[in-house]
């Protein structure tokens, strides 16, 4: 039997998994923003420019800080805890090198007088 009818699920229009300020929640799943589905939509929209990407999370992760912090003065977010949630998920993976492969490039600079 086929289906003439096109598949209905493709004309539901999905709602944007975006925050809901000041609680840093999903508005869609109600997940600790970004949620999965969030990180993955954000992937796919930055994937040519991944600076870009960090640049971004990077003011999204202020903004978090400063809004829960004022909701919970005494007990402020967890510095780690909010950089491995907005940040820490979006960073490269081994295997990256820095450009001049091994030409000594992003390592620590030697001491004067050391060999």
């Amino acid at each position: 039997m086929t289906r003439s009818a096109p598949d209905d699920r493709a004309a539901i229009p999905r709602r944007p998994h975006l925050p809901l300020r000041p609680l840093w929640l999903c508005r869609v799943c109600a997940a600790p923003w970004p949620c999965p589905v969030a990180r993955l939509t954000l992937r796919q929209e930055y994937a040519h420019d991944r600076i870009a990407l960090s640049i971004y999370l990077c003011t999204v992760l202020h903004d978090a800080a400063a809004d829960l912090y004022r909701l919970n003065p005494h007990d402020g977010p967890d510095p780690a805890t909010l950089y491995a949630r907005f940040l820490g998920w979006a960073a490269p993976r081994g295997g990256a090198q820095v450009r001049g492969g091994s030409s000594g490039a992003g390592r620590a600079p030697r001491r004067a007088g050391s060999r």
